[in-house]
């Protein structure tokens, strides 16, 4: 499958004066290794002349990353070496592709060796605090299909906090309060 990137990005929070500082990290998360979580999120175009409006899911993100901030930081370690979470509003990366292939070939055949194509690459060569936290790619297939692939820094949270986070999006990007603030 060849994706054609079109433009990347980085998305800060909508509101300049979000909590600036840093969040200190549980024993359990010093742990973790620092990774990426990547996951995957198809949709079939409904129809609709504003499916997935890239501009408003961009939007929706900015507005999002305003009470939760944090993902809009970096990673970096305290005066003793601790890792901690840096909130200085650097933003996410949020990169728009497309492809020639048609969505069913992808999921219809249940291959998916094709994922690490459809959510950006992380560079951790310059340092922890060299990389966004969250890293973005939607993916708009030629049948009118897209794809929003994710990859969320494990030190922010686990699943459920992640999953909280994509749904608290949808909801903002769909013009309605998110439903548990974070």
């Amino acid at each position: 499958m060849e994706i054609s990137i079109k433009e990347s990005t980085i998305v800060r929070p909508a509101e300049e004066h979000t909590p600036k500082g840093s969040i200190w990290n549980s024993n359990l998360d010093l742990l973790i290794s620092r990774y990426h979580v990547s996951t995957v999120y198809f949709y079939k175009p409904n129809g609709c002349s504003d499916f997935f409006d890239t501009g408003r899911v961009k939007e929706g993100l900015s507005k999002v990353l305003v009470p939760f901030y944090p993902i809009a930081g970096r990673l970096g370690y305290d005066e003793n070496g601790r890792l901690e979470i840096i909130c200085n509003d650097e933003g996410v990366l949020f990169v728009e592709a497309e492809t020639s292939s048609v969505l069913e070939d992808l999921i219809g055949n249940g291959d998916f060796t094709h994922n690490s194509h459809l959510v950006p690459k992380v560079d951790y060569s310059g340092g922890i605090s060299s990389y966004p936290l969250l890293v973005v790619q939607v993916t708009k297939f030629k049948c009118g299909g897209v794809c929003l692939g994710v990859g969320l820094q494990h030190t922010l949270g686990d699943g459920t906090s992640a999953i909280h986070f994509i749904n608290s999006w949808s909801d903002t990007v769909r013009g309605v309060s998110p439903a548990i603030a974070p």
